[in-house]
């Protein structure tokens, strides 16, 4: 299995959310193949981008062939209420995001080897070495972590509609609603989970 990873938002929009989605890339493929056959879309598929109808029919693609997540929220009204009341620095958040996400999944895997694939669009190309470095350790022998361009890879592009999903909600945007309603089955049968980051480690 594939985990592929994309993140959504930034603390001064309010929340930043970080989706590890696991996913064959066969499975991936399936999705993108059918949900740009009925809908016609071109180009790079973003969660910011769809209308909410496109973004269910995504979801529930997903969900049909065995998609799962965790999700890793912060909140920035949480994290100002720890101690000195600080709020981290843009990377540093994306760190422990991805780690809290990747975290969640490493027991789950059974000693599986495991692919982790980071978007490599958010920080510069050093930084993001560093970071796909430090997940490389974390999973030693079992796995391999890579970072890829998302307009190239249909996994991330699924995660960033994951994590722009949970962004919403994070937010409560006008589209909050409409989007938990479309979240529920999923968060109820825990093919999505989320993990609430409620301090840096």
């Amino acid at each position: 299995m594939t985990i592929y990873c994309d993140e959504s938002g930034a603390l001064n929009a309010g929340a930043m959310t970080f989706s590890a989605v696991m996913l064959t890339p066969a499975a991936a493929s399936e999705i993108h193949v059918r949900f740009r056959t009925v809908t016609g879309l071109r180009g790079e598929l973003k969660g910011s981008r769809i209308s909410l109808v496109e973004r269910a029919y995504l979801l529930e693609l997903f969900d049909r062939v065995g998609g799962r997540a965790w999700v890793a929220v912060a909140r920035r009204d949480t994290l100002a209420q720890n101690p000195g009341g600080t709020l981290p620095s843009d990377l540093a958040l994306y760190a422990a995001l991805l780690d809290l996400a990747i975290g969640r999944w490493l027991p789950e895997t059974g000693g599986v080897c495991t692919d982790v694939v980071i978007d490599d669009g958010r920080y510069d190309p050093n930084i993001l070495a560093k970071v796909r470095a430090e997940i490389q350790a974390g999973l030693g022998q079992w796995g391999r972590a890579s970072l890829a361009d998302s307009r190239r890879s249909e996994g991330v592009q699924i995660a960033d509609v994951v994590a722009n999903s949970l962004f919403n909600i994070a937010v409560q945007s006008p589209r909050a609603h409409r989007i938990a309603a479309i979240l529920d089955p999923m968060l109820a049968s825990k093919a999505i989970r989320i993990a609430d980051l409620a301090a840096m480690p």
